[in-house]
């Protein structure tokens, strides 16, 4: 999960983005739901993809502002 940050989201078109914001959302979905059942070893994971997240959400969000 260690990417670059954010170089990965620019190339993508807003529809790409968008689709990949909710496949992500849906997989940290699956994955708090898999800790809270039984931990997970490594839950720092939730963490990143939260942060991961938020990158591409602010990646839309600046094109959808203009700049």
């Amino acid at each position: 999960m260690a990417k670059e940050k954010g170089t990965d989201y620019r190339s993508l078109d807003n529809e790409g983005l968008a689709s990949k914001i909710s496949e992500e959302q849906l997989r940290m979905k699956k994955t708090r739901f898999s800790h809270a059942v039984n931990p997970i070893e490594n839950p720092l994971i939730i963490k990143q993809m939260r942060r991961e997240i938020a990158r591409m959400k602010t990646e839309s969000r600046k094109r959808e502002l203009g700049s």
